[in-house]
């Protein structure tokens, strides 16, 4: 995508344009271009979304507005689709018109905001907790992460509860022992919080450089069968492939989402 990536540089340096701003300018410009001009693929089993904060603003491009979240989602329901678990597509189970939704980090408006629309529709959903965030460590400030107590409310109401790391790290460059530590201790946290013995993992970051070989045998050994990335095509091998749902995405997009426009696409971070 250089042809659109370079002007785009150029013209945020001569704003002087954060690289945040960077990001999301190039990501909707790339976006608006796969959604006209790539190929279809349409998958046999499914399709697995993948969601962070649904009226976070300081998620920048990996938030949605509720208002437009519910608007995917009536969407969908008027395309066709029906929703069912996450693991149902992981597995195979599901047919090519029937969608998962996924949200990653647990942030708070997920639960005040994006729970009640999927409860209202009566839609399955999968939730990855980085459990250290969940235990209040973090720096994001009061009223961003939701707590324990959030977290096994949406589980008491048939939410799956997944792990997404002690601390977000990136798999991609972390040493085995870390990478270990990650996997083994944000499981053994969920168990202790809330009961759940989870065997979902969701990689932070998601892309393909950020996971290896080695990270996905030690998930393996720490009791994890389903690991999920946050791309489709370029995810590493053995991964659940996922496709994200950006700040950027309006109705068209969406649906070329949904069609597998944005399948050879990752984030760029």
């Amino acid at each position: 995508m250089t042809s659109i990536v370079n002007p785009l540089k150029a013209v945020a340096r001569k704003a002087g344009i954060r690289r945040a701003g960077v990001a999301a300018m190039r990501m909707k410009a790339e976006r608006a271009v796969l959604a006209k001009t790539s190929r279809r693929r349409m998958t046999a089993d499914g399709r697995i979304l993948c969601y962070h904060s649904i009226g976070t603003g300081r998620w920048g491009v990996n938030d949605v507005s509720p208002a437009r979240f519910r608007a995917q989602i009536e969407f969908a329901l008027e395309l066709g689709y029906r929703f069912v678990p996450a693991a149902a597509v992981a597995g195979g189970r599901a047919l090519k018109t029937d969608l998962a939704i996924t949200f990653d980090d647990g942030l708070l408006t997920v639960a005040t905001n994006a729970a009640p629309i999927l409860a209202e529709f009566g839609i399955p959903w999968t939730l990855f907790v980085v459990t250290d965030w969940t235990d209040g460590r973090h720096g994001f400030g009061d009223g961003v992460i939701m707590g324990w107590a959030e977290v096994a409310r949406l589980a008491a109401g048939g939410v799956e509860i997944g792990s997404h790391s002690v601390s977000h790290p990136d798999f991609g460059s972390l040493s085995l022992a870390s990478a270990r530590d990650e996997l083994a201790e944000s499981r053994r946290l969920i168990e202790t919080r809330t009961g759940i013995r989870t065997n979902a993992f969701a990689i932070p970051l998601g892309q393909s450089k950020n996971w290896s070989s080695q990270a996905h045998e030690v998930a393996g050994d720490a009791g994890y069968k389903l690991i999920y990335a946050q791309a489709v095509v370029n995810r590493p091998p053995g991964t659940v492939p996922r496709t994200f749902i950006t700040r950027a995405d309006d109705k068209r997009h969406f649906k070329a989402a949904l069609e597998g426009a944005f399948d050879a696409w990752e984030e760029w971070v």
